[in-house]
């Protein structure tokens, strides 16, 4: 087994691409999905707000609603900065040149489980 580098092929000391993998439409799909996350992340923002005290305003369960919600909305937003995290990753794996490798043993991943997930950075058996 021959090691990839980041940016080069141990055997040719060239930019490795994945040629069975169409890369342009993975990227695609992750740039739009990037960018639905960033649009819902903006939407969300104001259910993120700190939630009012006031106990004169609102009633004591509808601020433990408010309360749930808001713990909820902020662990959707972790999630979706994850994500994004992972986006990022797999996009700079793309300019790399070490898309498409296993990041744990440097295999190439199936297309199939790229095509699933493009943001996959390991093959199923080191997934386990």
């Amino acid at each position: 087994m021959f090691r990839h580098c980041q940016h080069t092929d141990v055997r040719y000391g060239t930019m490795t691409t994945r040629k069975d993998i169409d890369q342009k439409a993975l990227k695609n799909k992750l740039l739009s999905h990037r960018q639905e996350i960033l649009d819902d992340t903006q939407t969300s923002k104001e259910s993120r707000e700190p939630v009012e005290l006031d106990q004169t305003s609102v009633g004591r369960l509808s601020r433990m609603d408010a309360l749930q919600d808001q713990a909820m909305a902020l662990e959707t937003n972790r999630r979706r900065h994850v994500e994004l995290l992972h986006i990022d990753a797999a996009l700079k794996r793309m300019e790399d040149g070490t898309y498409g490798y296993c990041l744990s043993c440097d295999e190439e991943i199936p297309e199939k489980r790229l095509e699933i997930d493009p943001t996959a950075s390991v093959c199923v058996d080191c997934a386990r």
